[in-house]
């Protein structure tokens, strides 16, 4: 009996021993390897925000499942958007504050080391392509110096639930899920890294909105259905939709640019346009038309603002934009851009019937040779709310080669010389 008692003891001993082991080693040790870098700041070498030369920023398009990258970036004295043919690009406030929200980035505490958790703290990185999931993606950040060197790299996921400034991150390639504190929050969209407002023309400058509407048949090269609609403030036609018309050129904003060609862009300058076949196939593949007398057209009319300073801003709307064109950013098919919107090419010409503002006016007519624009569907739609229709539309003989009356920016035209 007390060789049994002994036995049994000696075995109550030995699981309570294993017990205190399991209690103070094996948990210790677990928790030592979770939480090893709660506290540490994610880039101890990152120390000087004003040493970010450029930026880059990739989120992802789950309707398109295509990642959606833009990079910003200081050139010679010029931030440009290089992802998208080096836009001019507005960006101190913006850029200052991310950089500024990444210097001593702390990891405040571990979330979670799994990586089938990523989904959950939308941490997945947007350019994983073993990663089939169109949801869970977060937006990753680069941050380099002049040199192209790294300062700093995250992916940034969801905000936490009941903690306001609080996020999920994680490194790229490696498991480990953090909750940081910061209101970093770049972003890829275009429009968010330009002037917010193309024309900058008010409301109560504006004395008079012309749209002019007109179908082009491209194989026969006539007009058809020409009409216009001029509408002067307080006037008759000054009704709903002109002012939401006005009011939506006042603020007009741009989604996306192309670049011209550069042979185009500099013979916009100087008005004189040879129609050689790489102008003729960048301007028809985006909705415009230039015919032998130098009028320009655009297969979805054209609207023109006058304002009290003299200046006449004429924009012309082309094609349905398709990123697909021009490589700018994520492809997307036509049905894709229909899909989101109907966003539009935009070709603008400016010139001025007062003496006193032509210098301006052709400084602005320079700065937009450069670029084709793309504006919202919704925009688009806003201004075509003014168009013309019914009674209150004045026909336009339909004569090829005569501008619609009220248009302005007719370019003399040559033929491009024949080859040898």
């Amino acid at each position: 009996m007390r060789r049994q008692w002994l036995i049994t003891s000696a075995y109550v001993a030995g699981a309570a021993v294993a017990a205190l082991v399991a209690a103070r080693v094996q948990p210790a040790g677990y928790q030592s390897s979770i939480f090893s870098d709660q506290g540490e700041e994610l880039f101890p070498a990152f120390t000087d925000a004003s040493a970010v030369q450029a930026i880059e920023v990739v989120d992802y398009n789950a309707e398109q499942a295509v990642a959606r990258p833009l990079k910003v970036e200081l050139r010679r004295g010029r931030w440009l958007l290089a992802s998208h043919g080096d836009y001019p690009a507005e960006v101190r406030d913006r850029l200052a504050r991310t950089a500024g929200a990444l210097v001593g980035l702390k990891k405040d505490s571990v979330a979670s080391e799994r990586w089938e958790d990523q989904a959950q703290y939308g941490v997945i990185d947007p350019l994983d392509q073993k990663n089939a999931s169109l949801t869970g993606r977060g937006k990753r950040v680069t941050l380099l110096d002049g040199r192209g060197m790294k300062l700093a790299e995250l992916v940034l996921g969801n905000s936490a639930a009941g903690k306001p400034g609080y996020r999920y991150a994680r490194l790229p390639g490696q498991k480990r899920i953090y909750l940081v504190r910061t209101d970093a929050d770049p972003s890829a969209r275009f429009e968010d890294w330009v002037e917010a407002d193309l024309l900058k023309v008010d409301v109560g400058g504006m004395t008079k909105l012309t749209v002019n509407s007109y179908v082009i048949d491209e194989v026969g090269g006539t007009l058809a259905n020409l009409r216009r609609r001029v509408m002067v403030p307080n006037g008759e036609n000054w009704d709903a939709a002109a002012r939401t018309a006005a009011q939506t050129l006042a603020q007009l904003r741009v989604t996306g640019a192309r670049a011209k060609p550069k042979l185009l862009a500099d013979q916009l300058r100087t008005r004189q346009l040879t129609l050689s076949l790489e102008t003729v196939m960048s301007l028809r593949a985006r909705g415009f038309f230039v015919l032998p007398t130098g009028q320009l057209l655009a297969n979805a009319g054209e609207a023109i603002v006058e304002t009290k300073d003299g200046f006449i801003y004429t924009l012309r709307f082309g094609e349905v934009a398709s990123s697909s064109l021009d490589g700018d950013g994520a492809a997307t098919s036509p049905a894709a851009a229909a899909k989101a919107g109907d966003d539009r090419f935009l070709f603008v010409t400016v010139s001025s019937r007062n003496p006193a503002t032509e210098a301006k006016a052709k400084a602005l007519d320079a700065k937009f040779a450069d670029w084709y624009y793309i504006i919202s569907g919704k925009d688009f739609a806003s201004i075509q709310k003014a168009a013309p229709a019914g009674a209150l539309a004045t026909p336009i003989p339909p004569r090829l080669g005569a501008a619609p009356r009220g248009a302005e920016g007719s370019f003399p035209a040559t033929p491009a010389a024949p080859r040898p």
